[in-house]
């Protein structure tokens, strides 16, 4: 597949088949991952890998809005002691989110479907995925991925808004149009 196709073809999807996914899929996810560019080449990340049904199922007892079926779930976590420090110090937070787009066009290239699921900056979300994967203070999830065989596939799709663009200087008298409305009842 090539890159583009990969990102226009790139969907959420939020059911799975009964199919692990492979340890070699796992890998091409992972080295992904670690491809994507970082601040100042900190690589703040951190990932954890869950791929038993029992700890899966934990988790999605305990997370309402993390209550989709996937074989396979990847928590992207800071490292605050690798972190930029004083007023560059969130910016862990735009290397993990880079981490996590390599990720999700990686799984749609080797046909995997995957889900992204927000967790930071929501406090007790954070709190209760660090208790359910043992992460200390320090560590801060800030989402989790899930990965599987979809038991559906959506059309790609492009949503391309001229009206969201400006050239030189941002116009505040522009209009946009209304956006998509949000899915409801995802979980």
């Amino acid at each position: 597949m090539e890159t583009l196709e990969a990102i226009f073809n790139r969907r959420s999807i939020r059911d799975f088949k009964e199919v692990p996914v492979t340890d070699a899929e796992i890998e091409t996810l992972l080295k992904a991952a670690f491809s994507a560019p970082t601040a100042v080449n900190t690589q703040p990340w951190e990932f954890v890998v869950i791929n038993e049904k029992e700890r899966l199922d934990i988790i999605r007892d305990k997370m309402i809005f993390a209550r989709y079926n996937a074989p396979l779930g990847i928590v992207v976590c800071g490292n605050m002691k690798f972190a930029l420090k004083s007023k560059d110090k969130d910016l862990w937070i735009c290397d993990c989110s880079a981490a996590i787009e390599n990720m999700l066009l990686a799984a749609t290239d080797i046909g995997l479907a995957s889900v992204w699921i927000g967790i930071y900056p929501i406090e007790s979300r954070m709190a209760t995925m660090q208790h359910l994967i043992n992460c200390p203070e320090h560590v801060k999830p800030l989402s989790m991925v899930y990965f599987g065989h979809g038991t559906y596939q959506e059309p790609g799709r492009c949503r391309y808004n001229e009206k969201a663009v400006y050239w030189q200087t941002y116009d505040p008298d522009r209009k946009h149009r209304t956006k998509d409305k949000p899915v409801m009842g995802h979980y």
